[in-house]
């Protein structure tokens, strides 16, 4: 069985797809964009803000499942240009505290709605 996670404090989907499924014990998020969830907005005032975002709109993706990052075993993150990476690991790095999780980095042409990172996690969901 599958059961379906949605906050309205983080972005609506834009497709036809859940932010969050959760099934077997395990949390999947769909991927997460710099968009402000209350207004819609990119935000685009720079890499960092961007990776901010992203991570905020994740966190408030587990929080709705009763989860927290310590819980999350695998991400990927998407960037259009890999010259980013430093600022985008920073970010990230700082919303975790030990046992990191798995993951894979992967430089692509193009993102939704023309932003330029964009990260999708697993989780454990007791």
């Amino acid at each position: 069985m599958k059961t379906i996670i949605n906050t309205d404090k983080a972005p609506a989907p834009i497709g036809p797809y859940s932010q969050a499924v959760a099934a077997n014990g395990l949390l999947f998020i769909s991927g997460q964009i710099p968009a402000n969830p209350a207004t819609g907005e990119i935000v685009t005032t720079g890499i960092t803000d961007e990776a901010k975002m992203v991570m905020e709109n994740l966190k408030a993706i587990l929080t709705e499942a009763g989860v927290g990052f310590d819980n999350i075993i695998k991400s990927t993150i998407f960037l259009t240009d890999m010259q980013t990476f430093a600022q985008v690991n920073e970010v990230y790095g700082s919303y975790f505290t030990a046992d990191f999780p798995a993951r894979e980095t992967v430089q692509v042409s193009a993102l939704p709605k023309g932003v330029n990172v964009e990260i999708s996690v697993i989780a454990l969901k007791d």
